[in-house]
């Protein structure tokens, strides 16, 4: 009885292990699903009281192969004298190794230090849904910002790296999809953390209602 158990368990492992390669052979075949979306240069240069100023900044050829983003967005933003670094890194798929870089990893590795962590809650203009992102204070030398960022994709938006690569997997299993983006506010810190918070705030709000046309759901 106990070779007959075991004979059982055996072909059962086996047809479980064929059907498995079976469907990750399938998977792989079809490969990732395609989303249209607009190009990132064409993201809004007026985002209610906010306005861009300048170009948009390019990255030399080493940061970019780097970053290995299909896309990006580095761009100014003014309101009534307020200043503000927005950045966007959009990958198109996951599945080849290429990943949005988390600032917990880049900046320090370029000098700043990272302080004073908090989670804060974003509500995007026109009645979105709200979503966590990071908050920190950052700082190299004489310059000292807060910044705010979260990963975005596949219609969430999440504060946590660990928690954005688990719903990646899932979705790229049961979706086909694994594209997401980093989306970073920066904003010089002056005399009050408060108010360099609210005003982070009040751009990432704005900036959360177009991201989807741009960062598909």
């Amino acid at each position: 009885m106990k070779t007959r158990s075991n004979t059982v368990r055996f072909w059962a492992l086996l047809a479980v292990l064929f059907l498995g390669g079976g469907i990750i052979n399938i998977w792989e075949r079809a490969g990732e699903a395609h989303v249209s979306r607009q190009a990132l240069k064409d993201f809004p240069s007026q985002l209610g009281s906010w306005h861009q100023v300048g170009a948009d900044s390019r990255f030399d050829a080493e940061t970019e192969r780097i970053l290995r983003a299909d896309d990006y967005l580095s761009r100014n933003f003014v309101s009534n004298s307020r200043t503000a670094s927005f950045y966007v890194g959009y990958y198109a798929t996951q599945r080849n190794g290429a990943t949005y870089h988390s600032p917990l990893n880049c900046l320090p590795g370029s000098g700043w230090v990272m302080s004073d962590a908090a989670r804060i809650t974003i509500t995007p203009v026109g009645g979105g849904a709200p979503f966590e992102a990071n908050r920190f204070v950052v700082s190299n030398g004489r310059d000292r910002a807060l910044m705010v960022y979260w990963y975005q994709g596949r219609g969430r938006a999440v504060a946590s790296e660990y928690w954005g690569k688990i719903y990646t997997v899932l979705d790229s299993v049961r979706r086909r999809r694994s594209d997401g983006a980093m989306i970073r506010v920066m904003i010089p810190l002056g005399n009050s953390q408060e108010e360099a918070q609210k005003t982070a705030l009040e751009l990432a709000a704005q900036a959360a209602s177009q991201l989807p046309a741009f960062v598909p759901d």
